[in-house]
């Protein structure tokens, strides 16, 4: 692949030098690897890459990032994230949905999550019952909070929609969208209607042009074809996720839900590290079956350290890595099923390493995608073209007074007892 060529500046008052920059906020990218063995000189400025060439061939410039040792990737998304609930596995008593609880712990773990790299994530925030849409403002809040760190956005996910008690949550859903909720969802699953409240959500999405995202396991392929039937004629798009249950189904029962739903352009969002909905729907969506049909897959984190995953890391890295290890994708698809997949679920323009694209990118420590996958310790996040996280691990060894020893980083020379 041939280097990238500069861009034209684009601020007007940008020095014409080719060893200068006019814009202040200019950074150059030093001796990164490419996923095709590449070592190049990155340059970005408004938010883009205006340049890539090789080592040195880009000028000198005031802010410079050495990346020496370091993979150059496109930055992952978040496509499947609860900040409402995040962190709250340790909480005593009932989950506090008090507003400033709730923007914290959405704060927070969209900030763990950018620093494993996700410069830009999709939020589910439940509306009614006890929440109410006080859930919703604080997360709508934190979104403010993070602006210039990283997107995050809302997916308003109301209880039940049908019946005289869906009245309610019909009107409480189009009140979130008013509210600045840019995705409606929920789960179908849970309303005594699935049918019914898959309308109601279309409805609602059509007439405000939003796009809709929902749960459900996937587990009906009867409910799955009406799904897809509703969905297709629908833009901006449906995702739907997690899917475990498609897994579950007959080999071709499973096939045939696949294929209608390619036909119909749903995206199905996965959930390698563990389901949002308790241990009895940890399994993860046939994903080799689902690409094979067609089916755009992307992968999500699902619960990060609530009680349906005390445990759970929020880490892109970790689903790609069990993507390829557990369910056979190559490290080359299972990296774009929370990258480049997962942007396109998110309604995100497409991220390469080239000129005239969004500089949102990870360095990886490491020379190899799938090296990285195992081993992704130390981290260098950019969003819109600026440095937004580091993350640096350091590995040193005790000394030893074995003779001929292997020339290891050591602790020192302080005594251990």
């Amino acid at each position: 692949m041939p280097d990238s060529q500069p861009q034209p500046p684009h601020s007007s008052s940008a020095s014409s030098s080719p060893d200068s920059s006019g814009d202040p906020a200019a950074l150059l990218l030093c001796g990164a690897r490419l996923t095709d063995g590449r070592t190049v000189d990155v340059r970005l400025g408004g938010g883009r890459i205006e340049a890539v060439g090789t080592v040195g061939s880009l000028g000198a410039y005031a802010t410079r990032v050495d990346l020496s040792g370091y993979l150059l990737l496109p930055a992952p998304a978040e496509p499947h994230a609860h900040g409402d609930t995040a962190l709250s596995a340790d909480t005593d008593g009932p989950l506090s949905y008090d507003p400033q609880d709730v923007q914290r712990r959405a704060t927070e773990a969209a900030l763990l999550q950018l620093g494993h790299g996700a410069t830009a994530l999709r939020s589910h925030v439940r509306i009614g019952d006890v929440p109410g849409l006080g859930a919703l403002a604080a997360v709508l809040q934190a979104r403010r909070a993070l602006r210039g760190l990283a997107e995050l956005t809302a997916v308003a996910m109301p209880r039940v929609l049908t019946g005289a008690a869906g009245a309610d949550g019909l009107a409480m859903l189009r009140d979130a969208v008013k509210m600045g909720a840019s995705v409606v969802g929920g789960c179908p699953d849970r309303d005594p209607d699935p049918t019914g409240y898959v309308e109601a959500v279309l409805e609602v999405a059509s007439e405000h042009g939003c796009p809709v995202d929902l749960h459900t396991d996937g587990d009906d392929p009867a409910r799955l074809a009406r799904l897809a039937a509703m969905a297709g004629g629908l833009r901006p798009g449906v995702t739907i996720g997690p899917c475990g249950g498609l897994g579950r189904l007959p080999a071709e029962v499973a096939s045939r839900a696949a294929d209608q739903l390619a036909a119909a352009g749903v995206t199905v969002t996965c959930l390698p590290q563990g389901g949002c909905g308790g241990a009895e729907r940890r399994a993860t969506a046939p994903v080799r079956l689902l690409r094979a049909a067609g089916v755009r897959v992307a992968a999500g984190s699902g619960a990060l350290r609530d009680v349906s995953n005390p445990v759970g890391r929020g880490d892109p890295l970790e689903a790609a890595y069990l993507l390829a290890s557990r369910h056979g994708l190559r490290s080359e698809d299972a990296y774009d099923a929370v990258s480049t997949s997962a942007r396109a679920a998110l309604g995100l323009p497409e991220v390469r390493v080239e000129a005239g694209f969004p500089a949102e990118l990870l360095a990886v420590r490491g020379d190899r995608l799938a090296g990285a996958l195992s081993l992704a310790y130390s981290r260098i996040v950019v969003h819109r073209g600026r440095v937004v996280a580091r993350t640096s691990a350091v590995r040193e060894y005790c000394d030893t007074p074995a003779a001929g020893a292997p020339d290891l980083p050591r602790q020192g020379r302080t005594e251990l007892s």
